[in-house]
């Protein structure tokens, strides 16, 4: 049973309201001692609150003070440990992505949603795509491309013309962004442990970006993807709400 709440809040007004009112109501413990995460505003303070738990693996309850709040649960102040006490538990394992720059610097970030690789400039990227040590595309012209999880898969990989994956679907999506050459490519399913490799083809010319969700590296050479499965972060999700249901129903919106 849920005893003690650590609440965080984004910068947006109404999250910080939230925050207020709600730590009046329920109290405020530290995170490292609390039962649970209550993340308040967007998907962007839910993904930042995910991204702490990679050392406690506590569970994140998230209620939603943003915009479109895909990962968040319905607002509401009243009986939020009777909420939290019957939420369904959504497991999800992050993306580990590895780069290199144009100064050979290793820089290394987990992704929940999806590892994005986009250009810097109007110059049109061109990345070499290798899948398990095989090359999969010689050329690839575009604005850039991602691989996503499941759970990141109605995120910006949805808004890309990606496919949708169901939570429990071992699969990554790899999803082109605006592809020029080859144009008809749409991108490709992959397994859940599959390697990704992308080679910027001239990265001094045609600047690009590497991003784990909104962890950005810039001036890119190489980037390695994969799927971590020794992590495990735990989102919760009020009953009839569950993050399996919400995709489901994502794909027969219009």
């Amino acid at each position: 049973m849920t005893t003690c709440i650590a609440f965080t809040a984004s910068k947006r007004p109404e999250a910080q309201e939230a925050l207020q009112r709600l730590t009046h109501k329920y109290g405020q413990y530290d995170e490292d001692k609390a039962d649970v995460i209550v993340a308040l505003g967007g998907d962007g303070a839910m993904l930042d609150a995910m991204r702490r738990r990679f050392e406690d693996h506590k569970p994140v309850y998230g209620m939603n003070r943003g915009t479109v709040g895909f990962l968040m649960n319905e607002y509401d102040e009243t009986d939020l440990i009777a909420r939290i006490d019957r939420a369904e538990r959504a497991s999800v394992k992050p993306l580990s992505m590895t780069v290199t720059d144009i100064h050979n610097l290793t820089h290394e970030r987990l992704a929940i949603n999806e590892v994005s690789i986009l250009r810097q400039t109007a110059q049109t990227a061109k990345v070499r795509i290798i899948v398990d040590g095989k090359e999969r595309m010689a050329e690839l012209s575009c604005d850039g491309v991602m691989v996503a999880t499941p759970a990141g898969s109605t995120a910006y990989n949805l808004s890309a013309h990606g496919p949708i994956l169901p939570i429990g679907a071992n699969l990554l999506a790899l999803t082109p962004v605006s592809a020029f050459r080859p144009r008809r490519w749409r991108g490709a399913l992959l397994r859940h442990d599959a390697h990704v490799d992308i080679e910027v083809l001239d990265p001094e010319r045609r600047p690009v970006a590497a991003a784990a969700d909104n962890q950005e590296v810039r001036d890119v050479t190489r980037v390695s993807i994969h799927a971590d499965r020794t992590q495990h972060l735990t989102m919760l999700f009020d009953p009839g709400h569950a993050l399996d249901e919400r995709i489901l129903r994502e794909q027969f919106a219009f």
